[in-house]
C-alpha cells in the first residue's frame, strides 16, 4: 500500500493529517523552539558531521534543512541532535546523525536521481535522501510504522518520497532500475539481496551493512561485467527482517 491516494485530495488530506500530527505533538510548537532546533542543526552538522570528514554541500545541506526533532517522539526531542543513535523499543533506531551524513555521501547522489531505501523507519533518511535526490521510494515491513512515516513525509513537505508497505528483500520491481539503493536495515550476507542488485542501474551504488550482530559498511557498484565492493567501517545497525533473513537461517 503507498501513500498515492493522498495525491488526488492534496488540500483535504494534509488538513487532516496535520491535525491529527498536531495531537500527538508531531508538529512543532513555537518560534523560539525552532529557533533553537535550528541551531542544534547547525551545530550537529559543523561538529559531528564535518569534523568527521563529511564534506559534500548537498549531504551537509541536506542534514541541516530536515528538522530531525519532527521524526522522533516528544520524549527524545531534547536529544533529537545529539550525536548518537536513538531507540524508539521494539528494535528501532533512529542512527546516529554522522551515519546517515556518511551513508548518504557515500551514494554519491545527483539531483536527477532515483533512490530506494529499505527500512523506512520514522522517515527520516528517506527526507534527508529527498533533499538530494528527485525520486525516493522507501519500503518499510511493519505497516504500521510505515503508514506513519508516509503521513509525516506528506505533511512536512517531502512529496518527492513514496512509502510502500512490503518485505524489502523483493525490492520495488515496478519502479527499477534505480540509480542507487540505501539499506537503513543490515542484510546477513549478500546472496541475500540478490534481488536488489537486479534493480540497481549499470553503475549505481549501493550502500549495505551486511553481517549479524555486528556489520560491515559496503559500497557496491554495480558494473556491466560484476560488483565492485569497497567496505567502509564496522558498524552495528538493526537487522534486516523478513525473507532476506528467513533464508539466512
Amino acid at each position: 500500500m503507498t501513500w498515492q491516494a493522498l495525491r488526488g485530495h492534496r488540500r483535504a488530506a494534509v488538513r487532516r493529517l496535520a491535525a491529527g500530527l498536531l495531537a500527538v505533538g508531531l508538529l512543532c510548537g513555537s518560534a523560539s523552539a525552532g529557533d533553537a532546533y535550528e541551531a542544534q542543526r547547525r551545530a550537529m552538522v559543523e561538529q559531528q558531521i564535518k569534523q568527521r570528514g563529511i564534506t559534500k554541500p548537498e549531504v551537509l545541506a541536506a542534514m541541516e534543512q530536515v528538522p530531525r526533532h519532527m521524526f522522533v517522539p516528544d520524549s527524545l526531542r531534547d536529544d533529537a541532535y545529539s550525536d548518537r543513535p536513538l531507540s524508539l523499543g521494539q528494535g528501532r533506531t533512529v542512527y546516529q546523525p554522522y551515519m546517515v551524513a556518511l551513508m548518504t555521501s557515500l551514494l554519491d547522489l545527483k539531483q536527477g536521481d532515483k533512490v530506494l531505501e529499505i527500512g523506512t523507519g520514522t522517515g527520516y533518511h528517506a527526507a534527508v535522501l529527498s533533499r538530494i535526490a528527485r525520486e525516493v521510494y522507501s519500503i518499510e515491513i511493519v505497516e504500521p510504522v510505515a503508514h506513519q512515516a508516509a503521513k509525516r513525509l506528506y505533511v512536512l513537505g517531502y512529496h518527492n518520497v513514496e512509502v510502500l508497505t512490503g518485505d524489502g528483500y523483493l525490492g520495488w520491481p515496478g519502479k527499477a532500475p534505480f540509480d542507487a539503493i540505501l539499506f537503513s536495515a543490515a542484510p546477513p550476507t549478500i546472496p541475500a539481496i540478490k534481488p536488489l542488485l537486479k534493480q540497481l542501474r549499470v553503475g549505481g551504488k549501493m550502500v549495505v551493512p551486511v553481517g549479524g550482530f555486528f556489520q560491515d559498511l559496503l559500497v557496491i557498484t554495480k558494473a556491466a561485467d560484476g560488483l565492485e565492493k569497497r567496505t567502509v567501517i564496522p558498524v552495528r545497525l538493526s537487522p534486516m527482517k523478513g525473507k532476506a533473513q528467513d533464508e539466512h537461517r
